[in-house]
């Protein structure tokens, strides 16, 4: 258990981060209570619901975040840029934040053993895709264009992101998202 600390404390946030993940790798996602949480972090339950809305947030709280990157990448690929390297540009930005593989790793197995988890990862892979269509609109690409590029691109980012994670090898994600580009370039212009 960490020592208790001022529940102000800049630092909490971590705390409870880190508590939290090392509960849910221990006893599981849905054994873990927030009392149990914040007990660990050496915090009240109370500062726990000053961060974090409940458990699941825990392991969520960076997704807006990401996304406004990512489409932000989007949005600010040069003018002339083809959809897809556009696109391509905020997958690629992904990989300037998601660099803890370890953390990462232990954050994806704790996912794909919780169907409320998978369900809230598959509804912010959906908003992100959206996200993407929305900015290449805005560049003037019409449907359905826009969408099946910006489908293809969360596709490269979470295949890509699963080698990355799940792989043997220690390439790192940025690596693994150009190389997956490439190969749907590839599969794309064989005939």
């Amino acid at each position: 258990m960490i020592s208790a600390v001022g529940r102000w404390d800049p630092g909490a946030r971590t705390r409870l981060t880190q508590a939290a993940i090392k509960l849910y790798a221990e006893r599981g996602f849905d054994e873990t209570t927030v009392a149990e949480i914040a007990r660990e972090a050496g915090l009240t339950e109370r500062t726990f619901f000053r961060h974090f809305v409940d458990k699941r947030e825990v392991l969520f709280s960076g997704a807006a975040h990401l996304q406004e990157l990512m489409v932000g990448a989007v949005r600010n690929a040069p003018a002339d840029a083809p959809p897809m390297d556009a696109v391509a540009a905020g997958v690629e930005a992904a990989a300037t934040v998601l660099q803890d593989r370890n953390y990462s790793r232990m954050r994806q197995a704790l996912i794909a053993k919780n169907p409320i988890l998978q369900e809230r990862e598959l509804i912010k892979m959906a908003s992100l895709a959206a996200a993407f269509a929305d900015a290449l609109r805005q560049r003037g690409v019409r449907e359905p264009g826009a969408s099946v590029t910006a489908e293809a691109g969360i596709a490269v980012f979470r295949i890509s992101f699963e080698r990355w994670v799940l792989g043997a090898d220690q390439r790192d994600f940025l690596g693994l998202i150009l190389e997956t580009f490439e190969e749907l370039k590839l599969s794309v212009s064989r005939r």
